[in-house]
């Protein structure tokens, strides 16, 4: 089956925001990861498409987005969110957010929550987990190596095989780059003061979301994304945290079937239960 995805554009006051679009019926809304754009969902939209109207959003400063010069923050990228779902007309929808795409879905969750039918959370960030401020710190005075200081490194990365060196300065330098490619994530993430970031964090508001909640988490990921997942299973009413086992950090591409199967059958089980509802 040949699916033709649709591209748009749209200003909105914070910035231009790009979307990917396929389908109709019930709208599902896609909010991608911290180091990746909306094509993360391709696979998983595919799959969906017969069934629901599929938005994939590059957020503000990711992708084909606009970049403004301003002060990012998840309170921001929710208000873009807000914005654009008021201009495509869309007044309640099911939110599907990945990592920082995650944070994002419950952050919006939280604020309005008369407009959401129902989370799938991936992998989210968001919530504080033991060793956290450490980690961002690590990631800091990676992100402030001054450039002469990488530029030595790699020219000194032949010998220090000789001194064991070699392996984590080849580790951090591939870390580097992977970061530099996303300067908003690394914003958001680890370069706004620790207050401000810790203030957005949501684990202690995580109880007030009503609606049902889909938290799907790769077996073989990071210990801290698997500490996050829970903190998350254990802290909202109406959730359920699956795990798949043999899957990694990435699953909306590596994992693209059993995640929209998931997605389309939480969402079916939804409206199933709404239209009982309805009847009785």
């Amino acid at each position: 089956m040949n699916i033709l995805f649709r591209n748009s554009r749209i200003k909105l006051s914070q910035g231009l925001i790009f979307w990917r679009e396929v389908g109709e019926k019930t709208p599902i809304i896609f909010l991608h990861g911290a180091w990746n754009e909306s094509s993360q969902w391709l696979s998983v939209m595919e799959s969906l498409a017969q069934d629901f109207h599929c938005f994939a959003l590059d957020l503000l400063g990711f992708g084909e987005s606009e970049n403004p010069n301003i002060h990012h923050s998840i309170d921001l990228q929710v208000e873009c969110l807000a914005e654009f779902l008021q201009a495509v007309k869309l007044e309640k929808v099911y939110l599907v957010g990945h990592s920082l795409g995650g944070w994002v879905a419950a952050s919006y969750a939280l604020k309005y929550p008369e407009k959401v039918d129902g989370v799938v959370l991936l992998a989210p960030e968001g919530v504080e987990i033991a060793g956290l401020e450490e980690y961002c710190h690590k990631m800091r005075r990676l992100l402030n190596y001054p450039p002469l200081i990488v530029k030595l490194w790699r020219s000194l990365t032949p010998f220090t095989k000789i001194g064991g060196w070699y392996e984590k300065i080849a580790q951090d330098l591939q870390l580097l780059q992977e970061l530099l490619r996303y300067p908003i994530a690394c914003q958001l993430l680890f370069k706004r003061r620790q207050a401000e970031i810790e203030a957005e964090l949501v684990q202690k508001r995580l109880y007030m979301i009503d609606v049902s909640v889909l938290i799907l988490q790769g077996g073989q990921d990071s210990p801290d994304a698997l500490a996050k997942s829970r903190v998350y299973a254990q802290l909202m009413p109406k959730v359920e945290l699956k795990m798949i086992p043999h899957a990694g950090n990435d699953l909306p591409k590596s994992c693209a079937g059993v995640v929209a199967m998931e997605i389309g059958d939480f969402i079916k089980d939804i409206l199933k239960s709404h239209n009982l509802n309805e009847l009785n």
